[in-house]
């Protein structure tokens, strides 16, 4: 169906100018109007005739290119709302798995898990309390401002996938081709303009991160917020730097950031969330029914089934516990926990350790992994030493791109697949009538341009410049709809996001 409305429109466009291809722009070396059929040459016996019949017609009458663009524009217009009557939207199924790469489901005979956000996904009470916990930390351990006590959780303000500039205090959207997409850049609460973000980038909004940041996104220069606990962090770092801007506060964007990120972590490192999700598992643990039919179809199916995750062994036990039952263990051929990933993909040094029952470490050797018993740290070379889970047979799912997915394709050969909790979120606003008519028509009309283009006199011109601020209009009208601030987490105005790109380079599904 979406297929069929794009070549409606491309064969609505064609009939206006075929031929004219050049990129909005850019100006296009076809100088002609092809919508009027040019008659055929006359030959060598005609030419005196066809001339004389010249010599007597009346020219017809010219067409004003003003009134031609319109006509155009009023044609398209009519042509798209005709292609979307109600009820066409909804194509887009929430529930459906992406595919980047080629796989074999039936090929896979080892599943493997992490736990946050893969196993169990939180309500957004959780990001509320982290929030409100660091924002804590920062007032009576670094001693910061009281008036950022007047700061709440902002579950709208940021996506995952930005980017921030440490030292100029920025958070960004950047796109695959790492340029600042236009309108997404914010200091504290406030918007940037783009033309302040060029001065500030020396005249461009390209962002080399090959020389600002690592291959995980960690900086030291800018760092990139992957994984679904960052939306806290980044709605925290934005109020701590809005009180301090707008209050007119010197203060070094170094030293902040780390305050800031330093209390974050002390929320995770210190068991305070760990402690909030296990006094209140029916409040903070959602679709744990899913999670249960998951792994028992697999485990039914003869498949091998492992767990690899940073939290420690109390957690997850009560965690599970809480979605699959008591006997959780029985279905898992491995459980790893505290692996402190991505390390634990990257480093031989720390063995593994068994717990006992009561969760205590032992001090035995590891010659093999025993079914429901539980590991702590090690490391993936003695893992697969141990099992003999190697390449495309092993299929591991993670919602973080860097620590769950990267190091196990490119390294290890593993399969992989990222949870992307936001998927289901924007595929639901897709298939709104708004989304769809606004693409649609933001498709058409960027069509109009690049073949109307050509027209360069003065009334023309005006016409295209209305064009496009209705088209720049229609791009703020879609990237509003998922996010005010930033926009969809998969695409900037035209082209793929970095998080999106990411998620190509890491993960065969999602």
């Amino acid at each position: 169906m979406a297929l069929g409305l794009l070549k409606s429109i491309r064969v609505g466009l064609q009939k206006g100018a075929a031929g004219c291809t050049a990129l909005h722009g850019v100006t296009a070396s076809c100088q002609c109007r092809s919508d009027a059929k040019r008659p055929p040459s006359p030959g060598p016996q005609q030419h005196h005739r066809s001339r004389a019949k010249r010599s007597v017609s009346i020219a017809p009458e010219k067409v004003h290119d003003k009134t031609y663009l319109w006509a155009r524009y009023r044609e398209m217009k009519k042509l798209v709302y005709d292609l979307l009557p109600p009820g066409v939207c909804s194509l887009l199924n929430p529930a459906t798995i992406y595919a980047n790469n080629e796989i074999s489901l039936g090929d896979v005979e080892i599943y493997g898990f992490d736990y946050d956000y893969t196993l169990a996904h939180y309500s957004s009470f959780l990001h509320t309390m982290i929030f409100n916990k660091a924002r804590e930390i920062l007032l009576e351990q670094y001693k910061y401002p009281k008036g950022i006590k007047s700061y709440e959780y902002i579950p709208s303000f940021a996506i995952r996938g930005l980017h921030y500039d440490v030292q100029k205090s920025l958070l960004m959207k950047i796109d695959a081709f790492h340029y600042i997409q236009s309108g997404t850049a914010y200091r504290g609460l406030q918007p940037v303009s783009d033309q302040e973000v060029i001065e500030m980038y020396g005249g461009t909004q390209h962002i080399p991160l090959h020389q600002m940041s690592d291959f995980y996104g960690k900086g030291p220069i800018v760092k990139q917020f992957m994984d679904i606990f960052s939306l806290p962090e980044m709605t925290l770092l934005s109020c701590v730097n809005d009180y301090f801007i707008t209050h007119n506060i010197e203060f070094d964007p170094v030293h902040l950031f780390k305050d800031v990120t330093d209390s974050i972590k002390d929320v995770h490192v210190k068991g305070m969330m760990y402690q909030w999700i296990e006094k209140d598992m029916e409040k903070y643990i959602l679709n744990g029914d899913e999670t249960y039919a998951i792994l028992n179809r697999l485990a039914n199916s003869g498949k091998k089934l492992f767990l690899i995750t940073n939290s420690p062994f109390s957690f997850v036990d009560k965690g599970m516990k809480h979605m699959v039952g008591k006997h959780w263990r029985e279905l898992f051929d491995a459980v790893i926990v505290q692996a402190d990933k991505p390390s634990f993909f990257t480093d031989r040094r720390k063995p593994f350790r068994r717990l006992d029952e009561s969760g205590s470490l032992q001090w035995d050797r590891i010659t093999s992994m025993e079914k429901g018993k539980i590991y702590r740290q090690g490391n993936l070379y003695d893992f697969l030493q141990l099992t003999g889970w190697r390449g495309p047979k092993v299929l591991y799912f993670g919602d973080h791109l860097y620590s769950d997915l990267a190091d196990l394709m490119l390294r290890h050969g593993w399969r992989t697949g990222a949870i992307v909790p936001e998927l289901h979120t924007e595929i639901r606003i897709i298939n709104t009538e708004q989304y769809m008519h606004s693409l649609t028509w933001l498709q058409a009309l960027t069509g109009l341009l690049e073949r109307m283009q050509v027209h360069h006199d003065a009334e023309s011109k005006m016409v295209l410049n209305e064009w496009l601020k209705e088209r720049q209009e229609l791009r703020s009208v879609t990237k509003n709809l998922f996010n005010p601030q930033f926009g969809s987490i998969f695409r900037s105005y035209h082209n793929p996001t970095y998080f999106s790109r990411r998620l190509c380079r890491f993960s065969d599904l999602y």
